[in-house]
């Protein structure tokens, strides 16, 4: 493993664990060469997911692009690192578990708007305006009034 800091291959485990959910191992490494401690983590995968996108093309997967969009929506929220990476191994199990070789864009999206209403409301709202392209505040406000209406218990017609 390559040293984050100086570029050295020459990097040793110090400590290995398992993650919480024991989906991934995390490693605790030390540089040779500059002494640099840093940690990676290795995570069973099951097959190779292509994600055909809006335009047609396809490119394959990539957890880091998903844990960076997540991350994003996330920025200055307080929620737990250890929540956000189950999110994000939640979302890469269920693409794996649909033993498809090939998943849109808007099947990733849903999972990670599932997946982040249940986290974080801003962060929610965050990443729906990116994915569904919002590009003025009365989407914003459609978007809004649309969960609204969502969460509201239907009426109860013994009332009226």
């Amino acid at each position: 493993m390559r040293c984050p800091y100086c570029g050295n291959q020459d990097t040793q485990v110090k400590d290995s664990r398992p993650t919480e959910d024991y989906n991934s191992i995390r490693r605790r490494r030390v540089c040779s060469g500059c002494g640099g401690r840093f940690t990676t983590f290795e995570r069973v995968q099951l097959r190779d997911i292509m994600v055909a996108k809006k335009s047609g093309r396809k490119v394959p997967f990539d957890r880091e692009k998903l844990a960076r969009s997540i991350n994003t929506a996330l920025r200055k929220r307080e929620v737990d690192a250890e929540r956000v990476e189950r999110l994000i191994s939640g979302v890469v199990r269920r693409l794996e578990s649909l033993g498809e070789s090939e998943v849109t864009s808007e099947t990733i999206g849903h999972l990670v708007m599932d997946g982040l209403k249940e986290l974080d409301d801003v962060a929610f709202v965050r990443f729906a305006s990116v994915y569904k392209n919002f590009s003025r505040a009365d989407d914003f406000k459609a978007f809004l009034s649309t969960l609204n209406e969502a969460d509201e218990p239907p009426a109860d017609e013994s009332e009226t």
